[in-house]
């Protein structure tokens, strides 16, 4: 039996979602229906289907699907890219027998039309609907700070020192939210204004990796995104570093145009504070950090980014400051003051988007394609990502 895009049907209701801290969307839904029209087509490991449809507004959503029977699903985006890339916005859904509805939230989808397909690990796919529920409204920063990067001296232009105990200060950060996935199959939940995932004592700010009794993973990623920009500037994060096998603790620097996975890498990214639990010793506290520039040329999934790596002493118990330093031409990479990597390839706008504004972003993820390369250790249950501070500065010629 087939199944395919009957009609939509976009519902507005006017109650604001509040869960949410980060402008709520108001309840808006829009529901594609499958029918017996639809011709699936055979693919390796199952069949698929495509179908456009038109998304209202920039921002986050709520995915769900309603199925029969046994299979797999998840939703590819943007098929006909240029780049020949694929965009898993759902993660993969597991329906086990019987009529099921499934969700997952987060999904970043930008307005307009989108082509879609929808794979199943079923020859004879039960699809009944997909519901498509704007969480929140994408909100870009209003507010730029550009650096100088000419003179001697350092002069400190934004920070958060963590001095406030309680949850993370609402005026520099938003949580981002879901368990789409997240572009790298990661397991976590991303939650918001959860005291157990994200929250301040003793002058640093504790990112949780917790697991539940029923085996899932729940943690905190926070961004300026929706307060605040950086262009240029010295930006620093002093923390420590989990050693769990599984976790995959960052922090660093997106391109305020990202709106959905289409955006990357042409918005840009750089990767300050980078590391996986499985290259850190447990006893010592030994292991390396990352650091990475993508761009639209050079990126990860292209198997070509450039960026270089360093040991690191007790990153579980000793605090240590990792830096950029990033002008008009040039981020360089620090360890301690300890300078290790450069990128300066700065051609055109495919090797250099980093002449527009980043949002920073810290967060501790679990699995995913790096994170989870070589499994999760099955007695971690929880691991804390510690930072004392974050720090951006600009020169100045001084006195």
């Amino acid at each position: 039996m087939n199944y395919f895009v009957k009609h939509l049907a976009v519902l507005s209701v006017g109650i604001a979602l509040w869960g949410c801290t980060e402008q709520p969307a108001s309840e808006e839904r829009t529901i594609y229906i499958f029918d017996e029209s639809e011709i699936w087509v055979e693919e390796e490991g199952g069949k698929s289907a495509e179908f456009k449809l038109v998304i209202p507004a920039d921002g986050r959503y709520k995915v769900t699907i309603a199925g029969q029977g046994s299979q797999t699903v998840w939703l590819e985006d943007y098929i006909h890219n240029t780049d020949d890339r694929t965009y898993n916005v759902t993660g993969s859904l597991v329906f086990e027998g019987g009529q099921v509805t499934l969700s997952i939230d987060g999904s970043p989808l930008q307005a307009g039309e989108h082509a879609f397909r929808l794979h199943s690990s079923s020859d004879d796919p039960l699809i009944d609907y997909i519901q498509f529920e704007r969480l929140r409204n994408h909100r870009p920063s209003p507010k730029t700070l550009t650096q100088t990067m000419s003179g001697n001296e350092w002069e400190l232009v934004w920070s958060d020192e963590f001095d406030s105990p309680g949850l993370p200060d609402s005026t520099k950060w938003t949580h981002d939210l879901g368990n789409w996935g997240w572009g790298n199959n990661e397991l976590q939940y991303y939650t918001d204004g959860v005291l157990e995932n994200a929250h301040v004592k003793n002058g640093n700010l504790h990112i949780s990796a917790r697991k539940s009794d029923d085996g899932n993973w729940t943690s905190a990623r926070l961004t300026t995104r929706g307060k605040v920009d950086f262009l240029y500037g010295r930006i620093e994060f002093r923390a420590l570093i989990p050693t769990d096998r599984g976790t995959w603790s960052a922090g660093w620097l997106l391109g305020d145009s990202y709106v959905d996975e289409i955006s990357w890498p042409y918005c840009g990214e750089i990767d300050v504070l980078e590391c996986v639990g499985y290259e850190i010793n447990d006893t010592t506290g030994n292991g390396l950090n990352h650091a990475t520039c993508h761009t639209p040329k050079y990126y990860f999934k292209k198997g070509n980014q450039i960026g270089d790596q360093i040991e690191v002493d007790s990153m579980n118990t000793v605090f240590h400051t990792y830096a950029i330093e990033w002008d008009s031409t040039e981020v360089r990479a620090y360890l301690d003051d300890v300078h290790y990597f450069t990128y300066d390839k700065s051609a055109d706008s495919l090797e250099w988007p980093f002449h527009e504004p980043q949002n920073i972003i810290i967060n501790l993820a679990v699995g995913g394609g790096w994170g989870g390369a070589k499994g999760i250790e099955p007695t971690f249950t929880r691991a804390d990502f510690i930072l004392d501070y974050v720090r951006v500065y600009q020169r100045t010629k001084g006195e």
